[in-house]
C-alpha cells in the first residue's frame, strides 16, 4: 500500500521569482490603489464604449426612417385659380377666298385663235380675254339664215295665194273650203319664217360665245389654253380656259368648334395672319355663319369680309383667325399642366387643410391654349396642384413646396452634430 502521508517535492523558486514576489511584498499602498482605479476607468471606459454603439446604430435607424419617410412625400407646386378671363383669343385656322371667283368655259367649240390676257393681268367687265375660230358654227349660221330666206319666201307666196282665193270667194268661183285651206297654209309658212328667224338668232347668240371676255371686274388666275387648242364646249368638260376672281374684297372661312361657336356673332371682329406676311394682321368681320353644326366635323362654318385695297390678299391662302372672346367673370381659369385625365373625366388635385390630397373632377369650359376655363367644381380659394405626379391617389399626404415640414406634419430629421 502506497503511503499517503507522502509529501511531494515541489521545485524551488528561481532567483527572479524570489525578486518579484520580495518587490511585491515591498510596494507601498498608494500605487496598489492607482493600479486598481485605472483598472476600474479602462472597463467602465469599455462599457460606455459598447453602450454608444448600440444607442448610435438606434438612432441612426431612426434617422433612415425619418429621410425615408420624407422622401416618400411629393413636393408639389400650388396655385390658385384665376376668376375670369380677359384679353383671351382663339386661333383657328382658316382659307382666303375671293369675293367672286368664276372659272370660264368655252360655249361653243372650235380651236382658239389667239388669246389677249395672261394670268396676273386685272382686266375689266366685258374685257376681251380670247377668241375662238367655229367654222362649224359659223357653216351652221349660213344654212340657218338660207332656211329662213326660203322660209320666208314660202310665206309670201303662200299670202298672196290665200289673198286671190278671199277674193274669188266674193264671186263664188271658189267654195269657203278652199279659201280656208289656202289661209291656213300661209299660216303655217309664217310660223315656218319664225322658226327658222328664232334659229338664226340662236346661232348668232352662240356666234357671241366666239368673243371669251370677263365677266366681273378682277384678276386672272389662270390661263390654261393655247393658241391651236382644240376647245370642247360645255362647263366641266376638261380644264377651265380662264379664271377670273374680284379680289377687291375677299372671303374668309372658318370653322369653330361647338363648344366655341355660341361666341360667334355677327359683326364680331377678327384678325388675319398670313404666313407669307409675319409680323402683320388684317382685319376682319364676321358676316354670317351656317347656323349649324356640321355633323361629320362638329363644327360651325363662319364667313368672314376682310378689305384687299392693297391687293396683298390672294384666294386660296391660308391664314390664322384670331377671335377676340368676350370675357366671363364668373368662371375661373387654370393651366391645363394641372389637369387630370383620369375615368369619370377631367379632375383636378387640390391640397386639403389636413395636407393631403384631394382629387376632385371639374367641368371644363373653352380651351385657351394653355390654359383651361372651368365652369364648376373650383373657386378662386381652392389650391390647386400644378403638374401632379400620375401616381397621385386620393388622401395621400403631400408637401407644399417652399413650406416647413411641421406644416407637412413630418417631424423634422435630427442631424447629430460632428
Amino acid at each position: 500500500m502506497p503511503d499517503t502521508n507522502m509529501e511531494v517535492a515541489l521545485p524551488a523558486p528561481t532567483v527572479s521569482e524570489r525578486q518579484d514576489a520580495s518587490d511585491v511584498d515591498q510596494a507601498p499602498a498608494p500605487a496598489r490603489g492607482r493600479r486598481l482605479i485605472l483598472g476600474i476607468g479602462a472597463l467602465t471606459a469599455a462599457l460606455a464604449t459598447g453602450v454608444y454603439g448600440v444607442l448610435d446604430r438606434g438612432w441612426s435607424e431612426e434617422r433612415i426612417v425619418q429621410i425615408t419617410t420624407q422622401e416618400a412625400i411629393p413636393t408639389v407646386d400650388v396655385i390658385h385659380p384665376q376668376r375670369g378671363v380677359t384679353g383671351q383669343q382663339m386661333t383657328l385656322p382658316g382659307t382666303v377666298r375671293a369675293y367672286f371667283q368664276a372659272p370660264i368655259y368655252a360655249r361653243v367649240s372650235g380651236y382658239l385663235k389667239m388669246w389677249y390676257q395672261d394670268m396676273g393681268a386685272h382686266v375689266t367687265s366685258g374685257q376681251l380675254l380670247a377668241t375662238i375660230e367655229t367654222p362649224d358654227l359659223d357653216q351652221e349660221l349660213a344654212q340657218a339664215n338660207a332656211n329662213l330666206a326660203a322660209a320666208e319666201a314660202n310665206y309670201r307666196l303662200a299670202q298672196l295665194t290665200a289673198g286671190r282665193w278671199q277674193r274669188l270667194l266674193k264671186s263664188d268661183a271658189v267654195s269657203v273650203q278652199e279659201v280656208d285651206v289656202k289661209a291656213g297654209d300661209a299660216a303655217a309658212k309664217l310660223a315656218a319664217v319664225n322658226a327658222a328667224r328664232a334659229n338664226v338668232a340662236r346661232l348668232q347668240a352662240q356666234e357671241a360665245f366666239k368673243r371669251i371676255v370677263a365677266p366681273f371686274d378682277g384678276v386672272i388666275t389662270a390661263r390654261r389654253t393655247d393658241v391651236g387648242a382644240l376647245i370642247n364646249a360645255g362647263s366641266g368638260i376638261g380644264p377651265e380656259l380662264f379664271a377670273v376672281a374680284d379680289v377687291h374684297q375677299m372671303r374668309v372661312y372658318v370653322r369653330v368648334p361647338q363648344a366655341e361657336s355660341a361666341d360667334i356673332t355677327t359683326g364680331m371682329k377678327a384678325s388675319l395672319s398670313l404666313p407669307q406676311y409675319p409680323g402683320r394682321s388684317f382685319p376682319a368681320v364676321v358676316v354670317t355663319t351656317a347656323n349649324a353644326i356640321d355633323p361629320a366635323s362638329n363644327t360651325l362654318l363662319v364667313e368672314l369680309k376682310a378689305n384687299n385695297t392693297d391687293g396683298v390678299l390672294s384666294p386660296g391662302t391660308f391664314a390664322d383667325i384670331h377671335f377676340e372672346l368676350p370675357a366671363q367673370p364668373d368662371v375661373v381659369r387654370i393651366p391645363t399642366s394641372a389637369l387630370l385625365f383620369r375615368e369619370g373625366g377631367l379632375k383636378v388635385a387640390m391640397v386639403g387643410p389636413d395636407g393631403k390630397a384631394s382629387i376632385t373632377p371639374i367641368r371644363a369650359g373653352r380651351d385657351l391654349g394653355t390654359q383651361m376655363e372651368v365652369i364648376s367644381g373650383l373657386t378662386p380659394s381652392d389650391r390647386v396642384i400644378d403638374s401632379p405626379p400620375d401616381s397621385l391617389i386620393e388622401g395621400e399626404k403631400i408637401r407644399v413646396a417652399g413650406a416647413s415640414f411641421a406644416a407637412a406634419g413630418v417631424k423634422p430629421i435630427a442631424v447629430a452634430s460632428q
